[in-house]
């Protein structure tokens, strides 16, 4: 025996309908063709605080003193509906008088009743109200942390900028030579973090960063701040791919570090010109990356990987090598100096055929 056969036995059908409507707990309609109430579910009464004798029979768009004459409603029904037979998932936003403010997602079907050619209409309802308001609650908070976050990245680089005037001025006045330049030393850090802070200042935690334009203002702030015109060193950048914002803020500290480093110790004094090439690669697909800072100076005596040479600019790269899980590489020799850090396994290029 079929479900239809099953259900055709019960003798009285419309309380059975009825005892069906009364139990589900979501608001639901049925409406005869001319958009008639002919049941309501109980919780459609709990919920829009209505009477049943002011509801069944009555038109739909006068139940309620026409709390239900909603324009969104009447394009579902004698629109979309008579249309599709199916509507799912229709969302309309209404004041409902004495039970106020409603958000409902409506779902909507076309029942035949083959025997006497009557179309019925199942109107069920979610009342979404709750959650909406706690999604916009939390859309608030999060806008609200977003703000407290700028201005905290806004204060923290104004910060760092009189930190660094400050190590500064107290490098010009101090006598001896070793304080001077740890000072320095100190002051051209700081300015580096500011600068790195600046580019990420507009971004959201965890929001993907373009490398390319980031590390190219990052770099264009070096050249600026610690080459100017005194010093014919170029710095170039190549790179493409992205980064979340956390990752990117390392990735330019490295940066900084390594660009630091090589203006420092590469290139001699009369020197009549140099050339630092920041390189950044991803791979298309395990998310494996490899940045690289290489120099045309004077490099090491040999070739070969090195290690760092210890300093508290290695323990910075080594630091955040360490956190972003990437493997460090320097190779030196006569024609400069290359640092790489490498995260996840690059497939080997293919091998040309014979």
């Amino acid at each position: 025996m079929t479900s239809a056969q099953a259900f055709a036995q019960i003798e009285d059908g419309v309380a059975f309908a009825q005892a069906i409507v009364d139990t589900i707990r979501e608001p639901l309609l049925v409406l005869d063709k001319d958009l008639r109430v002919v049941c309501a579910s109980r919780a459609f009464y709990q919920t829009f605080k209505l009477r049943p004798e002011d509801v069944a029979g009555c038109p739909l768009y006068r139940v309620g003193e026409g709390q239900w004459n909603i324009p969104e409603l009447r394009v579902l029904l004698e629109t979309i509906l008579p249309q599709h037979a199916v509507m799912d998932a229709y969302e309309i936003d209404h004041d409902f008088g004495e039970s106020g403010h409603h958000t409902m997602v409506l779902n909507a079907r076309t029942v035949v009743n083959e025997g006497k050619g009557e179309r019925l209409i199942l109107l069920a309802m979610e009342d979404v109200t709750v959650q909406r308001a706690a999604e916009a609650a939390m859309r608030d908070l999060l806008a609200e942390k977003d703000v407290l976050l700028q201005e905290m990245r806004h204060r923290v680089g104004n910060s760092l900028q009189l930190i660094a005037s400050i190590l500064l001025m107290k490098a010009r006045a101090v006598s001896s030579e070793e304080t001077r330049h740890h000072l320095q030393d100190a002051h051209q850090r700081i300015l580096s973090i500011a600068a790195a802070q600046q580019q990420l200042q507009a971004s959201r935690h965890g929001e993907a960063i373009a490398l390319a334009p980031y590390l190219g203002r990052l770099c264009e702030t070096l050249t600026t701040t610690l080459i100017g015109d005194a010093r014919p060193i170029v710095v170039r950048v190549a790179a493409d791919g992205s980064a979340p914002s956390n990752e990117a803020a390392s990735l330019g500290l490295i940066v900084t570090e390594l660009v630091i480093n090589a203006l420092k110790h590469a290139f001699l004094a009369d020197a009549t010109t140099g050339e630092i090439l920041v390189a950044y690669e991803s791979a298309a697909a395990g998310g494996a990356w490899r940045l690289s800072v290489s120099d045309n100076g004077v490099g090491t005596p040999t070739e070969g990987a090195a290690k760092v040479a210890p300093g508290l600019g290695t323990s910075i790269i080594q630091a955040l090598g360490h956190q972003l899980d990437a493997r460090i590489e320097i190779v030196g020799g006569p024609r400069g100096t290359r640092v790489s850090l490498t995260h996840g396994v690059f497939a080997p290029p293919p091998v040309a055929a014979s």
